[in-house]
């Protein structure tokens, strides 16, 4: 359900949509649930705990692992983790620390406590299914629900249904669904140190600029496909981790220029033709021992 990486629009309206169009090439596989496939990637999902070394994080968001990752705990002071059985609720120290920061900010503006989805799996890696990113920690998934409810059990969790805040022709928000609350929970995000972007759908992106138009969280708010019931944090490349692989920078501005309204394009909208097959990307060398680890 989340991305890959080069999600951004560029500088200039030109350069804009010539970077938004690279993007829309790669938005099947950023966004669209895999098929489930035999391979490397049932490996890193068979690992089914963590290595115990110093956490260390290897390449980048969508291609990359990790070593000693920790468990943000299913259950915490104004959060739940939810779809315990996929073993996804692994990640860096810091993506733990940011994601309970954001439950006590969501808590202390009057909010629901946050449900969580999908971080990393104990060493990272490629995922069989469901992502193309999240391979070294730093990734996170937030459902956008706001919702008054009673806290799940571990059975019920396993199931939740979360309603899109997206019309059904992507061109705007559901406004009898989408409230202020859910930009609140947004710009709370957004606000977290160490975060570097947050992905939500367009139609999100837009009805943010058109409602905090000005203000500088808007900057790590970045448009895509999906994202329409949840947000996808990512975090930065922590401290002292030489090893890690930043994505390119932001451009300059708040996202609410050309670069927005290109994904409300016919070009945009157009199913992107099929890349050739080639070679899938080699991990990191790095990571054969962190697979191969006791």
């Amino acid at each position: 359900m989340c991305p890959k990486r080069g999600h951004d629009g560029r500088m200039r309206f030109t350069t804009s949509l010539l970077a938004s169009a690279f993007a829309f090439a790669t938005l099947v596989a950023f966004a669209a649930p895999q098929a489930k496939a035999a391979g490397p990637a049932d490996r890193w999902a068979a690992a089914s705990r963590p290595t115990t070394e110093a956490p260390r994080v290897i390449g980048a968001h969508g291609l990359g692992c990790i070593a000693g990752a920790v468990a943000l705990p299913a259950d915490g002071p104004g959060w739940q983790v939810v779809r315990l059985s996929r073993n996804r609720f692994w990640g860096h120290p810091a993506l733990v620390e940011t994601l309970q920061n954001l439950a006590a900010a969501s808590t202390r503006a009057g909010l629901p406590p946050i449900w969580i989805g999908d971080l990393g799996q104990p060493r990272g890696g490629p995922m069989p299914w469901g992502h193309s990113s999240h391979q070294i920690g730093l990734d996170a998934d937030v459902w956008l629900d706001v919702s008054r409810r009673p806290p799940l059990t571990a059975t019920t969790r396993e199931r939740i249904e979360v309603p899109s805040l997206v019309r059904g022709d992507g061109m705007a928000v559901n406004h009898a669904v989408f409230t202020e609350g859910h930009a609140t929970l947004i710009r709370l995000a957004a606000q977290q140190p160490g975060v570097d972007r947050i992905f939500v759908n367009p139609a999100i992106k837009r009805a943010l600029c058109e409602a905090h138009a000005g203000e500088s969280w808007l900057r790590r708010i970045r448009p895509w496909r999906g994202h329409d019931s949840h947000m996808h944090i990512r975090l930065r490349c922590p401290a002292g981790q030489p090893e890690c692989r930043d994505q390119a920078p932001i451009p300059a501005g708040d996202g609410c220029d050309a670069s927005l309204d290109w994904w409300f394009s016919e070009e945009a909208r157009r199913p992107p033709k099929p890349s050739p097959p080639g070679p899938p990307p080699r991990l990191p060398a790095a990571c054969a021992g962190i697979l191969a680890a006791p």
